[in-house]
């Protein structure tokens, strides 16, 4: 599912419709978010250099680790790191946030740039813009953003002013798409549900459960896996949901299909009073049914009906109805009309109206 999403991301957004996004959220008893932040943001530079994603960069917007962090990453991911200018910038919002420091915002890296007020998302969302603009030219072309941690932007700003941001960001027409982490625990329910309903993928990282064994060795092995839940929503109001089991090794997360993808979407179902699933009966009743204006033949003369009656019916009333023309044609059709009364005047072709003065 993981590489599902990356692909998601990688096609970007249809022509009149907002960018996709996607909320990586995790929390302190599976604390893995991260890792797959880097895993999609890995995917997402190795499809723009390689010319398979429909952005031609990503601005990556840091608020939790440095830009020589994310240098060395995708060094490690054997991306070549003096080809990144063409492809990628950073904003610097984790140096100094809040602009405490003296000195110029201007960076060594000619790929960073130094932001010093995370408070003013206006003014970030200008600079996030600006970056991206810069990097791919002008025209149709289009990037992708990245932000590596909305709970710190959370802890400066307010919910709806973050929210605003998400928005203005995915039905900007530059914008391929956008994707972030959160960290559930520490947010509120409502700010985390808020961030999930703008969004239009949600991957929430939930822990194993814990084996029965008491050592050590079994508790330190659950603890580096868990499940990676997917929850995507289309414009028509259709959910899917999906699941996958990850594990992180070496600073690497590995993510292996779930076999139990089939019972998770029919554990989905609302619980209702009526049964939504038919019976292997009811299946073989439904595939017996004739369906109207079906050529019903099997060797003998094809008929098409109405479906409202069954064969037989139809055959018997056209029989019905040829006797009855045959037996007509051997004799005149007579109309014979009789009078209710005496006082009941003839028809006739006169005027009904002529004995009226007008």
């Amino acid at each position: 599912m993981a590489e599902w999403v990356c692909r998601a991301l990688r096609d970007g957004s249809l022509e009149g419709e907002h960018a996709p996004a996607l909320t990586i959220k995790d929390s302190i008893s599976s604390a893995f978010g991260f890792d797959a932040f880097t895993h999609v943001l890995c995917s997402m530079v190795s499809n723009i250099i390689a010319g398979k994603s429909q952005a031609r960069g990503v601005v990556l917007a840091v608020f939790d680790k440095s830009p020589s962090f994310y240098v060395d990453l995708l060094k490690r991911r054997t991306i070549s790191v003096v080809s990144l200018d063409k492809w990628i910038r950073i904003l610097d919002c984790y140096s100094d946030p809040l602009g405490w420091k003296d000195g110029s915002t201007e960076s060594v890296n000619p790929i960073v740039t130094i932001y010093k007020d995370v408070r003013d998302l206006d003014k970030l969302f200008s600079s996030i813009v600006g970056l991206g603009k810069g990097m791919v030219d002008q025209g149709k072309v289009r990037f992708s953003v990245a932000i590596d941690s909305a709970s710190v932007i959370l802890r400066h700003a307010s919910l709806s002013s973050v929210a605003g941001l998400v928005t203005n960001l995915r039905s900007h027409d530059h914008v391929s798409c956008l994707f972030w982490l959160i960290h559930s625990d520490l947010q509120e329910a409502r700010a985390t549900a808020v961030l999930e309903y703008t969004s239009s993928m949600v991957a929430s990282l939930e822990p194993m459960v814990l084996s029965t064994e008491k050592s050590i060795f079994s508790l330190e092995q659950n603890s580096r896996k868990g499940k990676f839940h997917v929850r995507t929503k289309r414009r028509n109001g259709r959910v899917k949901i999906m699941c996958e089991e990850y594990h992180v090794e070496q600073g690497d997360i590995n993510f292996k299909e779930s076999s139990g993808n089939e019972n998770l979407n029919q554990n989905l179902l609302p619980k209702l009073q009526f049964n939504l699933q038919l019976s292997e009966k009811e299946l073989a009743d439904r595939k017996n049914v004739v369906l109207p204006f079906e050529h019903q033949g099997d060797g003998q003369t094809i008929e098409i009906y109405d479906g409202r009656r069954s064969l037989p019916t139809v055959q018997h009333d056209l029989m019905t109805s040829e006797k009855l023309c045959t037996e007509t044609e051997h004799g005149k059709g007579e109309i014979h009309y009789l009078r209710d009364s005496d006082d009941e005047r003839p028809d006739s072709d006169e005027d009904p109206d002529d004995d009226l003065d007008i």
